[in-house]
C-alpha cells in the first residue's frame, strides 16, 4: 500500500495535500506537479512511502533541481514510484547506461558461451566468485540520496537515517506540520 503527500511550506506554515501518482511517469512529472503547489516558489515536500517497505522525500525549492532521499534504494526499486526518484544521477550512473546495456545483451549473449557450445555453468574459478554487485545494476539495500535535505527545517541527517516505520509522521512532526499531514492521510 502507498502514501503519497505534497507539503507546501508558505507564511502561515505548512499546508498538505495528498498526492495522486497515477499520471507521474518521470522525476519532471513529479518535480512539476511540487511546483504547481507551491506559493511564491517556496519550499515543497512529496512524501511517498510504501508501507513497511521504504519511503522517499522529494524537495523542491523554486526552480532549483529537485533533492531527493530513499531510505531503501534496493526496496525501492521493486516500486514503480520508487524507480521514479531513483534516477541515474542518484545511482552514480551515466544517464542512459542502463539502456545501453540492455541493448548490448540483445545485441550478443554475454553469457560466455560461443553459439553452439555447451554452457557449463558449473565451472568456478576465481573470477566467477568475484562480487556481481559491483555491476552496473547494483543498488544498495540502504538509504540512498540527499541526507541533509531537511536539516534546515528541523530534522538532522543522522535522524533521517535512523528513521524506519512511521517515518513521515515522525519527518512533519519535527517540520512543525504532523497536524496538517494528518488530515490527508
Amino acid at each position: 500500500m502507498y502514501f503519497a503527500a505534497l507539503l507546501a511550506r508558505t507564511e502561515d506554515g505548512w499546508e498538505a495535500s495528498d498526492t495522486d501518482l497515477d499520471d507521474v511517469e518521470t522525476l519532471s512529472d513529479l518535480t512539476d506537479l511540487a511546483r504547481e503547489a507551491s506559493v511564491d516558489e517556496d519550499t515543497v515536500l512529496v512524501f511517498i512511502e510504501q508501507e513497511d517497505a521504504w519511503f522517499g522525500v522529494i524537495r523542491v525549492d523554486g526552480e532549483e533541481d529537485p533533492r531527493i532521499y530513499v531510505s531503501n534504494a534496493s526496496a525501492a526499486t521493486r516500486s514503480s514510484y520508487g524507480e521514479i526518484l531513483l534516477t541515474d544521477e542518484l545511482l552514480g550512473r551515466e544517464p542512459g547506461a542502463e539502456d545501453s546495456i540492455a541493448a548490448l545483451e540483445e545485441l550478443v549473449g554475454l553469457d560466455g558461451t560461443e553459439d553452439g557450445e555447451p554452457d557449463n555453468a558449473n565451472h568456478n574459478s576465481d573470477h566467477d566468485n568475484a562480487d556481481d554487485d559491483d555491476g552496473i545494476d547494483a543498488v544498495p539495500a540502504g538509504p540512498l540520496g540527499d541526507t541533509g535535505l531537511l536539516s534546515d527545517l528541523g530534522l538532522p541527517e543522522a535522524e533521517l537515517l535512523m528513521l524506519r516505520t512511521d517515518a513521515l509522521v515522525e519527518i512533519a512532526d519535527a517540520l512543525g506540520a504532523a497536524e496538517v499531514l494528518e488530515t490527508v492521510r
